[in-house]
């Protein structure tokens, strides 16, 4: 019978832990990395907080996010859509004259118990449907940017994944568009930013991105620019107002230096970040407006108007006047 001597045995174990160690360390690892890609998306972020001098005078002293189209404010439209993706803490960011966006997501006594006396049970609906969710405020103590109003939400948001919405990017409630990124998000564990094919003309007012297609409406993004000229311009395609971030967004954005506008630039945040880990587009097919301009948000008000069962039919009827006046003076000759 051989005898193996002391010192192979010692080297034998001494082999077996490493060897555990090593499959405990990787196995560690793709429990952490499991964990960290698993996170659900429990937040939605509303910068909130710019000035809307495209709407001034409007604006001079009540929020552009409280506009109404039809009967809501456009705001809550965006919560609305984040509802809809089971989606349980927002945080919007405010600013100096903003209080009015708090006041309407919080219950209203008096007005609630007159609506109650005269048994208008759909309109007391309407204004309480909102009540039970979890807001939190936080003041952007001056206007330097989108980078900043995101920057301004770490404290609570800590290390989670999370949604942002601009809500003067108004999309209809029956697109998918957030809930899409979110699977997306799900899938490949990094941040998404939803994209829109604009035409080259219109390519200057927004962060544009340079990729690579992977099927189904996704790029894997190379590279970004705010709001290039149209030669410089690395494609058509546009980021709009819907974002699934990961925390790791915080420390690119945290010491950035004021880019575009003196202000400090999600674009270049996102740019920074790309270096560290992979980012994601996902065209947008649907119909968005941009409703923080006159135009846009002339165009949204008309589309929700024409789709709100209380006013469509006496609206298209002075649509189809209105346009009938406008045809007899000659306006579409």
């Amino acid at each position: 019978m051989n005898l193996i001597s002391k010192k192979q045995k010692k080297t034998s174990v001494i082999y077996v832990i490493i060897q555990n160690c090593n499959a405990l360390s990787y196995h560690s690892s793709l429990i952490f990395m499991k964990k960290k890609m698993s996170k659900k998306i429990r937040k939605a972020l509303f910068p909130a907080g710019g000035l809307g001098t495209r709407f001034l005078p409007a604006t001079k002293a009540s929020p552009k996010e409280m506009l109404p189209i039809v009967d809501k404010p456009m705001i809550q439209y965006a919560v609305e859509e984040a509802i809809a993706c089971n989606i349980e803490e927002f945080i919007i960011i405010t600013g100096k004259y903003k209080s009015a966006i708090e006041d309407h997501f919080d219950s209203a006594y008096e007005l609630e118990e007159n609506l109650r006396k005269m048994d208008k049970k759909k309109l007391l609906y309407e204004i309480t449907k909102l009540n039970h969710l979890n807001f939190a405020y936080i003041r952007q103590k001056a206007a330097l940017g989108l980078g900043h109003a995101i920057l301004c939400a770490r404290p609570f948001v800590n290390d989670e994944p999370f949604a942002a919405l601009l809500s003067d990017d108004v999309i209809a409630p029956e697109e998918t568009l957030l809930r899409d990124m979110m699977r997306l998000y799900e899938k490949f564990g990094c941040s998404i930013l939803a994209l829109e094919e604009v035409p080259m003309t219109e390519i200057h007012k927004y962060g544009v991105i340079k990729g690579n297609p992977c099927g189904s409406g996704v790029y894997k993004i190379s590279d970004l620019i705010e709001k290039p000229a149209r030669e410089k311009a690395p494609s058509n395609l546009a980021i709009i107002g819907r974002y699934i971030l990961t925390p790791q967004i915080f420390g690119a954005l945290e010491k950035l230096p004021p880019g575009r506008g003196g202000e400090i630039q999600l674009t270049d945040g996102l740019k920074k970040l790309l270096k560290k880990e992979p980012l994601y587009g996902y065209i947008f097919k649907g119909r968005r407006y941009d409703a923080g301009d006159k135009l846009g948000y002339l165009k949204a008000t008309i589309s929700f108007a024409l789709k709100n069962p209380e006013v469509s039919k006496p609206f298209i009827k002075y649509l189809l006047d209105a346009a009938a006046v406008l045809e007899n003076k000659g306006v579409w000759r």
